[in-house]
């Protein structure tokens, strides 16, 4: 139950952080909406609600995320909600598949694949431009990238299973 509240959370972090911050900048000299980092650890969340709740659970959250972001803002929580229902479903084909043979390591591709799917869907609904998609990649990646050792030092009791 804890990741499908933490997946809800980022959701609404991602789109309350880009109607308070704006554009924020994710290094190299890129920039991308402030709630960048928080849709990054989203995948990760997203992939967890997956391996202990069901694929059904993750399109409540996305669902419920996204209804609880139209209270910051109506047009960020259309957008945010159609990406990440597009990209669990790109999700759906990528780390459902890997999760069997090694789960930590796929949610690495899985989240690259979401970042760039999510990142198109998102920038052009919600902005109607896509100026910020390297950066988008690039904070949501910088997230992945940090994520993964905290998950692997943990992941038996994440997913509570041995997970080799």
């Amino acid at each position: 139950m804890i990741w499908v509240v933490l997946y809800v959370a980022t959701i609404f972090a991602a789109n309350w952080t880009i109607a308070a911050f704006g554009v924020v900048p994710v290094g190299f000299g890129l920039m991308a909406p402030a709630g960048v980092y928080f849709a990054g650890l989203a995948f990760t969340f997203r992939d967890l609600t997956q391996e202990k709740l069901g694929r059904r659970a993750v399109v409540v959250a996305i669902l419920l995320g996204a209804a609880l972001s139209a209270l910051v803002s109506p047009q960020f929580a259309l957008a945010s909600g159609v990406a990440f229902l597009f990209s669990e479903l790109a999700d759906f084909g990528v780390y459902t598949p890997l999760r069997k043979r090694f789960w930590l390591w796929a949610m690495i591709p899985s989240n690259l694949v979401g970042t760039v799917l999510d990142s198109v869907i998102f920038l052009a609904l919600a902005f109607g431009s896509l100026e910020f998609l390297v950066g988008q990649v690039v904070g949501k990646t910088w997230v992945t990238l940090l994520a993964v050792p905290f998950f692997w030092a943990f992941r038996s009791r994440l997913i509570g299973r041995e997970a080799a």
